[in-house]
């Protein structure tokens, strides 16, 4: 955990530069000073084809992060995170933000409760100082 979701509709192209943007948005959460072990981060990014924006004008675009992650952390912890990730995001589509209709968001979900999440991960191993 965390796990980072973008979700941009198809019409951006090669534009968007989604796999820069990737790597841009796991460095992000790997400097948030140990809140997020490196080996629990996961990203993804999924194009939608099917999709309708304001008034359905075909060159509207959008970008959509969620970040969910497991409940623990503080809430400066978690606005700092957020705060840095956006910066990330609108600094990827400035220029690209200035030449078309484009919406850009980001939504934080956490998991709570008993229950909300499982996870099994052996890849912090390799992060640690007792890795094979």
């Amino acid at each position: 955990m965390p796990h980072l979701i973008v979700e941009y509709t198809r019409n951006l192209g090669d534009d968007a530069r989604i796999e820069p943007l990737l790597d841009t948005l796991c460095g992000v959460l790997a400097a948030q000073r140990g809140a997020f072990p490196v080996g629990g981060i996961r990203a993804r990014a999924v194009a939608v084809d099917t999709y309708r924006i304001a008034d359905g004008f075909d060159d509207d675009a959008f970008v959509h992060v969620t970040l969910a992650v497991a409940s623990g952390r503080t809430r400066d912890v978690l606005d700092r995170t957020v705060n840095a990730l956006f910066d990330a995001i609108t600094a990827h589509f400035d220029a690209l933000y200035r030449r078309r209709y484009l919406a850009l968001s980001l939504e934080l979900r956490e998991f709570a409760g008993p229950g909300a999440y499982r996870s099994l991960n052996n890849i912090h191993q390799r992060f640690s100082s007792t890795a094979i």
